[in-house]
């Protein structure tokens, strides 16, 4: 490992995901603090507990975005000061998908709650951080998007409504905050192997698809310095899987 997160303070949503521990992974070996958030506490500190042993530095922060407050993520940006003194980078690899459902069938709170975990929940949270952010020397935000002529047809409901406003999210920000420490952008991978791809793609064999870890060094790459060119932007990335 290069080092290039040494020393950074990186908050990762969704991290006993499957992308999401891959990320944790990546970003720790880097040399980040990573503060793993995620609703499921056995699963934080088993994560916790491996990446300890492998010489990072975790910490843990439980919370539900489902059901999560703006005052609740103020609460965590003020935790992370206290703690940490600073923040660096924010990964929002949460996302909920229970399943492919036509909107016309689709219950109201699911659309609600699909359109608010995958979009309202990480726009509020990095609202209540960028305070943070705007005070290290060099900080980034990066979403996990998905492809949108892949989501954007039927049956993909509330999660691909969320998905295509994210891209618009970033965009709007990577200008907003364009002569500020933060960098706005995203990540738009390719299949891989994770649960809710195969709730989504349950006929697809899934011994095609890359693992989760393939896609995590583009997720340091747009943490570090190196990730400027991708400011406002959604990095599209095609891995190949195996056969």
């Amino acid at each position: 490992m290069s080092g290039r997160l040494q020393d950074r303070v990186v908050l990762l949503t969704g991290a006993t995901g499957g992308l999401g521990q891959a990320v944790a992974r990546a970003v720790s070996a880097e040399g980040a603090e990573v503060v793993l958030l995620g609703r499921k506490v056995p699963k934080l500190n088993r994560l916790n507990d491996a990446l300890a042993a492998a010489d990072g530095r975790p910490a843990i922060y439980p919370l539900d975005l489902e059901g999560a407050t703006p005052e609740d993520y103020d609460a965590l940006a003020v935790r992370i000061e206290e703690v940490f003194g600073r923040l660096d980078g924010i990964v929002h690899a949460a996302a909920d998908m229970p399943g492919l459902t036509p909107l016309e069938h689709t219950r109201p709170l699911d659309f609600a709650r699909a359109i608010h975990v995958n979009l309202t929940a990480p726009a509020l949270l990095t609202r209540a951080c960028l305070p943070l952010l705007k005070r290290a020397p060099d900080a980034a935000v990066v979403f996990i998007g998905e492809d949108p002529t892949r989501v954007g047809r039927a049956h993909w409901g509330g999660y691909a409504v969320a998905k295509h406003g994210l891209a618009g999210l970033v965009a709007v920000w990577g200008d907003e905050l364009l002569n500020t420490p933060v960098r706005v952008c995203g990540l738009q991978p390719g299949p891989m192997r994770t649960p809710l791809r195969g709730r989504a793609c349950f006929g697809e064999n899934p011994a095609h698809w890359p693992e989760p870890a393939a896609y995590a060094p583009a997720v340091v790459e747009l943490l570090s310095a190196d990730g400027a060119p991708w400011r406002g932007r959604m990095r599209e990335l095609h891995i190949d899987g195996v056969q």
